[in-house]
């Protein structure tokens, strides 16, 4: 590089691409994300955006920028909902019950001692009764 405003231009430059990458990766995301379009739409797009880039992204985005806003929307809605399951799935653990008789056949194998099944046993009932906020000192409020 010669000079400042060739530096200035080449960054210019790979900016604006970076930039039309990120916009035909969303396009591309959305177009198959669409189940309203047919395959040869689809196709149709995909042959458009390789040959004519920035006016048909262009295009794109004036054409069906409201519907990917809202595809989007719904994508990250969905989203949301399946961690969500999937948390309370992973956090509302076993029944205090299912933990008892899971001690009680490690003790039976003797894999463990009946201290650690008291133990074990103490600790699950704690859970359930902790978990209902009926006992404990954590559970009263604070001022």
């Amino acid at each position: 590089m010669e000079s400042f405003w060739d530096f200035l231009w080449y960054t210019i430059v790979v900016f604006v691409f970076a930039a039309y990458l990120i916009v035909l990766f969303q396009i591309l995301i959305d177009l198959f994300r669409d189940h309203t379009v047919s395959g040869v739409a689809k196709a149709f797009w995909v042959v458009v955006l390789i040959v004519v880039p920035f006016f048909s992204a262009l295009i794109y985005l004036v054409v069906r920028g409201q519907g990917m806003a809202i595809r989007a929307g719904q994508a990250q809605l969905a989203a949301r909902q399946t961690t969500d399951e999937y948390i309370r799935q992973v956090t509302a653990g076993r029944s205090p019950a299912g933990q008892i008789a899971d001690a009680k056949a490690l003790l039976d194998s003797g894999a463990i001692t009946p201290a650690e099944f008291a133990q074990l046993e103490a600790k699950a009932v704690g859970q359930n009764t902790a978990g209902q906020g009926t006992t404990g000192r954590n559970s009263m409020p604070r001022r």
